[in-house]
């Protein structure tokens, strides 16, 4: 069943924020590169304003695909997506909402999207994730950059991989950023504060150890 994740407060038309939730009961979703793939496909999908469901988009024939895809990119965004990260159990997004509702709509067609895909692949039922996920809107141009490299060192900080490998990791817009690759992420709002394009690299692993002990530090209070 389709739902609206709940929200508390509002989010306002061209504020920045940082989205992010978790899956029930912590179950490990975003695993293998099948649901990495299939993550990326409905993120890109879903950030515009959507007629059909990608499932039906995807069983279209070639031709009228062609032309709905050429539609679509003529609406208006939802949203502008300037960072995020799939970890296991939970996932992070930096996102500029371009309409009202843009953000809710975008993580309720994205939520649900997912949902139903590893349902499906996992013969599952229920809810996949927390009914409310949380948002804090960025107040200023440091807490912009700071949230960037949050996202990006979360898989270091989580030890899942080296910072050496995460130019190379799939799962987080960083690579994306590295490599200057042409994906649905904005990268110029970061990338205009650094002369070069490397200097971005170094500002992120400038953190790597401050982050890893203060996630340290975190789950030693809540034990």
């Amino acid at each position: 069943m389709s739902y609206m994740p709940i929200r508390k407060s509002v989010l306002a038309t061209n504020e920045i924020y940082h989205i992010y939730n978790r899956s029930v009961a912590k179950e490990s979703i975003f695993s293998t590169q099948i649901y990495l793939r299939k993550i990326i496909e409905i993120t890109d999908y879903y950030r515009f304003r959507q007629v059909l469901r990608l499932s039906q988009y995807k069983n279209l024939a070639v031709e009228p695909k062609k032309s709905y895809l050429k539609s679509m990119r003529d609406n208006p965004r939802l949203v502008d997506i300037y960072a995020f990260a799939f970890m296991p159990n939970h996932y992070h997004f930096l996102l500029k909402q371009l309409v009202d509702n843009g953000i809710t709509n975008f993580i309720s067609n994205f939520q649900n999207s997912f949902a139903k895909y590893y349902n499906i692949k996992n013969d599952r039922n229920g809810s996949l994730f927390q009914n409310s996920f949380k948002g804090k809107r960025i107040e200023s141009e440091e807490q912009f950059m700071h949230i960037s490299r949050y996202i990006h060192l979360n898989p270091v900080t989580s030890y899942l991989i080296d910072f050496e490998d995460l130019k190379g990791y799939p799962w987080t817009s960083f690579r994306i950023y590295y490599h200057g690759l042409d994906l649905f992420v904005n990268t110029g709002l970061v990338l205009e504060n650094f002369k070069r394009k490397e200097s971005y690299n170094e500002f992120v692993a400038d953190q790597v150890d401050y982050q890893r002990n203060l996630a340290l530090l975190k789950d030693l209070v809540l034990e």
